[in-house]
């Protein structure tokens, strides 16, 4: 049996196709980032009663996190991640962008280390700056 329902199945809503393939925890935080520009269907911005097809390219803005994929299956309910990481396929790019990102990350955090013990209010400050750097 297919985790995901074939090209002939059900449309389905760019918000719940969001969702159904966990790109948000919820259908309402979806919504919400489709209404907000954080999600392109094709290149343009789309409403959250979009309806998905095989084959569009979708783009999803979460902060500094960027993924573009082409949706290959349309899913019927929400499953688990690999049933959900089925329905799409990530583009080249987007899979080079996010290994970039990782070892920036990983080498940051490198370059901090961690206090031996719980942070004071300076090293709060400190810490609270860095992450504002970050974003």
């Amino acid at each position: 049996m297919t985790p995901a329902a074939g090209p002939g199945s059900q449309p389905s809503r760019i918000d719940r196709w969001l969702w159904n393939t966990r790109f948000f925890r919820s259908r309402a935080l979806a919504t919400s980032a489709v209404r907000g520009g954080h999600v392109r269907v094709n290149g343009e911005r789309v409403k959250a009663s979009r309806i998905v097809k095989v084959g569009d390219v979708v783009r999803v803005v979460r902060g500094p996190h960027e993924v573009t994929c082409t949706v290959t299956h349309l899913p019927a309910r929400r499953g688990s991640a690999p049933e959900a990481q089925a329905c799409y396929d990530e583009t080249e790019q987007s899979k080079a962008a996010g290994q970039r990102r990782a070892l920036a990350l990983r080498l940051d955090r490198a370059s901090h280390p961690r206090p031996a013990g719980r942070p004071d209010k300076r090293d709060r400050r400190l810490l609270r700056e860095r992450q504002r750097r970050r974003d």
